[in-house]
């Protein structure tokens, strides 16, 4: 195989997620998340007119999920008690094994998985900050709804304020309710276990669990149904974006690798190709040696970009030998 192609692999080929570069990166994305609802409160009356007009719109298109569950919920307690519980506790429990489940098993879907997660993640903090929403637990008690949250505090460890613990529910920004990236995480979540579950219980749970989480987040008057709906758009255009995204990414680490060919950060170091009079270098070479054109020493190829293109074409036909293996 000429060199030319090798060295096309080493440029193209994505590096390998590594797990110190990949839990700051996670901690920083759920850091923007907590910091954006705390900072985007936004006010209050404003907040209650947007939860208004919602009820509005959904009267006006003759849905009205909520009341019927929240009484429910409300009603019995045998179903509130653990709905507040799925509620409070599943994203942050599912969502990140689902990850390390990926990072682990299928590295070669975790990076785009994890970035549609985060690139969702950030279109629903812009939706908090441009519309605070009241939700409907916080709306005057003539509208009907009754906070479960409040009614079962004693059996959980979350307050009357919000789904937080207690003593810290003042520090959430309660007027978050649009979109519902509860929502949306479970139906990351449910799309992730059917594509790459394997059996017949993870696709059951694929299925169930963002359908129930839908039920528990109306049931516990936590969101509008059109919260919901909302959710599960701002996952779509989420996947929709992360090609470009993960395009941008390769473009600044390659930036970055060119500029600064010893960046530490694992196999993010000597991937491109060091070129000068000839000369180039590759993964594991500490000295560079002359390499020879297919036209001979000293001679340009007939066709300057045919090294790239053999390089990506080898390049993809890797990567779909990776993910062969990988199942």
């Amino acid at each position: 195989m000429p060199h030319s192609d090798r060295t096309g692999i080493e440029a193209s080929a994505p590096p390998r997620p590594r797990w110190w570069t990949e839990l700051p990166l996670l901690l920083l994305v759920y850091g923007c998340y907590s910091a954006g609802r705390l900072l985007a409160r936004g006010d209050e009356s404003t907040a209650v007119d947007h939860g208004l007009a919602i009820l509005r719109l959904e009267k006006a298109l003759r849905l009205n999920a909520e009341h019927p569950l929240n009484r429910l919920f409300t009603r019995e307690p045998w179903i509130g008690i653990p709905a507040d519980f799925w509620y409070a506790s599943l994203h942050y429990l599912l969502t990140p094994a689902i990850l390390i489940w990926l990072f682990r098993s299928r590295t070669v879907r975790y990076r785009a998985a994890r970035t549609w997660l985060m690139t969702s993640t950030f279109i629903g903090l812009i939706g908090f900050t441009l519309i605070p929403t009241c939700p409907p637990r916080l709306l005057e008690p003539s509208y009907g709804f009754v906070d479960t949250m409040a009614q079962y505090s004693a059996y959980g460890w979350w307050a009357g304020e919000a789904s937080a613990p207690r003593g810290l529910g003042a520090m959430t920004n309660q007027y978050a309710a649009l979109p519902s990236l509860h929502v949306g995480w479970a139906l990351w979540c449910g799309v992730i276990l059917w594509r790459f579950g394997g059996t017949r219980l993870t696709k059951a749970v694929a299925v169930l669990y963002p359908l129930v989480t839908t039920v528990v987040v109306m049931g516990t008057a936590n969101h509008y149904f059109l919260d919901a709906v909302a959710g599960a758009l701002v996952m779509g255009a989420g996947l929709l974006l992360t090609p470009y995204v993960l395009r941008t990414a390769d473009r600044l680490r390659a930036a970055v690798t060119a500029r600064y060919p010893a960046f530490p950060w694992g196999s993010w170091a000597a991937r491109a190709p060091v070129v000068s009079g000839g000369c180039q270098t590759s993964t594991g070479e500490r000295i560079p040696r002359q390499r020879e054109s297919p036209t001979g020493p000293g001679s340009a190829p007939a066709d300057p970009g045919a090294g790239d293109v053999a390089g990506w074409e080898l390049s993809r036909s890797g990567e779909a030998e990776s993910v062969g293996k990988a199942r």
